[in-house]
């Protein structure tokens, strides 16, 4: 895998349309105007219908998508799914990150980049435990974060807390793609327990950032857009 061009800093923002329904999510992408240009839709708008509307509606505005459909099933069905959505106009796809599924998606990605979910932002050492899997969260990511290469991945999707440690060993041949950002200072919630700030996440390697609720919850949505936007500018000037 070759390095990589570094992404458009405008597109290193990439907005959570996490909401109930596609014509939430267009007035929101309204709203938002210039200041985004990068979007993720999810499994909550792809249950409440219209959502490949949603995707090419997004694609003909000039904005890139994000399908974040976490694909976790047999390898066949799995790389039946990413050939139907390899036409859809979609730049990124996750699936979860077990060796045999990140396989058969890397085979039918065409012009899609696919991501490798490592270890969910959600889960911590003691979630991991209730599975059965007793290893230290960081050397889980770093282990599916090579399956990924090996597979032919793209990229990852990874806390800011291990974003240092996958650029230190792959540097631009993998993506770094961190969730779970908030403002400096807030407190983990129970539903985002390894998060950083969008400096930080950056200064630890992160190619691209999703952000949700502090955008889309903010007072005037697209300030807050754009003070990360200003973030972004700051730490990579070109």
């Amino acid at each position: 895998m070759t390095d990589r061009v570094p992404p458009p800093r405008r597109e290193r923002l990439i907005v959570a349309l996490d909401v109930p329904t596609g014509a939430e999510a267009r007035a929101l992408v309204e709203q938002l105007g210039d200041s985004v240009r990068f979007y993720k839709i999810g499994l909550e708008l792809f249950t409440s219908g219209g959502y490949f509307e949603l995707l090419h509606w997004l694609t003909a505005r000039g904005n890139k998508v994000f399908a974040d459909l976490k694909f976790y099933d047999i390898p066949e069905t799995v790389r039946r799914a990413v050939a139907n959505l390899r036409g859809s106009g979609a730049s990124f796809v996750t699936v979860h990150g077990h060796r045999a599924i990140m396989d058969a998606a890397a085979k039918e990605k065409g012009r899609m980049k696919i991501l490798a979910v490592t270890v969910l932002t959600s889960f911590d050492h003691r979630d991991l435990a209730e599975m059965g899997a007793n290893v230290d969260v960081g050397q889980l990511v770093l282990s599916r974060a090579r399956g990924a290469v090996e597979s032919g991945c793209d990229g990852v999707i990874a806390s800011g807390l291990e974003a240092s440690k996958l650029k230190a060993e792959f540097g631009d041949r993998l993506l770094v793609v961190t969730p779970g950002i908030r403002p400096a200072g807030s407190k983990p919630t129970h539903d985002q327990k390894r998060t950083v700030d969008a400096a930080q996440a950056f200064a630890n390697g992160a190619d691209y950032i999703v952000v949700g609720r502090p955008v889309r919850d903010a007072p005037d949505p697209k300030a807050a857009a754009e003070t990360i936007q200003a973030t972004i500018a700051s730490i990579f000037p070109a």
